[in-house]
């Protein structure tokens, strides 16, 4: 996992993204390492779209527009499979054919080639969010919750350099998101990822702390 002293600011500048003639948004921020930029606005805003833009994998029916440096790296110039980008989703996204330990294995950067030591730190960052003993478990088996935790500690040992979050707790019921909010932010805390929330429910803007940005219509979620 990455650790503080090894991230960087992510800055968007003049970031504009456009459906034909319409334009769904233009931003311009910094993020620091471990910090929180939430983008908050309704279905249909542009919010994972602007996601897409700085993951490298936006539909071409946007066109989009502006600079994303990660540090010095213009994200924007990079292959999307050597920006190391963390994304979270709405669903966690397990692959059905791999045990849980299996999917977090997956993830883990091929430098590390000893099966022992893959499988041993599959195993630990299952220990570290309550899931201790879960390697070999098939990912149905798990609720809801748990299979978030799995999702997170799979991007969290792929070393991201920076974490996108597309409403990864919107299926959660309320007290499972409270939870899992709290481990999402701090996992990215700790690690010292600059870190871009989206979403439409204010409840989540408030937990994640740090700048808030509107786009579209205003939200009363």
């Amino acid at each position: 996992m990455q650790t503080p002293g090894k991230t960087t600011p992510l800055t968007l500048s003049d970031v504009t993204i456009r459906l034909g003639d319409r334009a769904l948004l233009s931003i311009s921020a910094t993020v620091m390492p471990g910090d929180v930029l939430t983008i908050m606005g309704p279905s249909g805003s542009g919010k994972s779209t602007l996601l897409a833009y700085i993951g490298g994998f936006l539909d071409p029916a946007f066109v989009a527009s502006g600079a994303v440096l990660l540090g010095p790296d213009d994200l924007i110039g990079t292959p999307p499979q050597q920006r190391h980008t963390g994304i979270l989703f709405q669903d966690p996204l397990l692959f059905p054919h791999l045990s849980v330990g299996g999917n977090i294995v997956f993830a883990i950067p091929e430098a590390i080639k000893s099966r022992d030591i893959r499988r041993r730190l599959a195993e630990d960052a299952l220990a570290a969010v309550g899931l201790g003993g879960f390697f070999d478990r098939d990912p149905e088996t798990l609720s809801g919750g748990q299979k978030a935790r799995v999702a997170l500690q799979r991007v969290l040992l792929s070393e991201p350099r920076l974490l996108l979050l597309d409403e990864p707790f919107s299926k959660l019921d309320m007290a499972l998101r409270q939870q899992t909010r709290e481990l999402v932010f701090a996992k990215a805390r700790s690690a010292g990822l600059p870190t871009i929330l989206v979403t439409h429910d204010r409840a989540d803007a408030v937990a994640a702390g740090g700048v808030l940005i509107h786009i579209g219509a205003e939200t009363q979620a």
